[in-house]
């Protein structure tokens, strides 16, 4: 198993993690909300990761993964928020809110190479 196929079921973990946390998030407005906002971003992660591997040139590789760090960071954010609102506590969050930050680093690492192949 190569790193594209080890990195696509990560990111699909990931969703997969997010999801759970969606399903347990209290049931007030703000915590379906940020949740809902979470569970978008998280799942873009895995899809556009998907899709970046499945790419018809070096410029719809980059584009993808690109969206792969955005969407990545975007939810270490919605994972912030949940944390400094209290709505989670985060203890329960933090493994998920490392692997978001991982995530984003090595497609920010990986976009970066991408660019200076070109």
């Amino acid at each position: 198993m190569g790193f594209n196929d080890e990195f696509r079921d990560r990111t699909k973990q990931f969703a997969l993690r997010v999801i759970k946390l969606f399903r347990s998030l209290p049931n007030n407005d703000e915590a379906r909300i940020i949740g809902k906002q979470l569970l978008r971003s998280a799942c873009s992660v895995g899809a556009n990761f998907r899709a970046a591997t499945r790419s018809r040139s070096d410029a719809e590789f980059y584009s993808k993964l690109s969206i792969v760090v955005e969407e990545a960071d975007e939810s270490a954010f919605w994972i912030e928020l949940l944390m400094a609102s209290g709505i989670v506590s985060k203890t329960k969050l933090e493994s998920l809110y490392n692997e978001s930050i991982e995530i984003t680093k090595i497609t920010a690492v990986s976009r970066k190479t991408a660019k200076f192949k070109k």
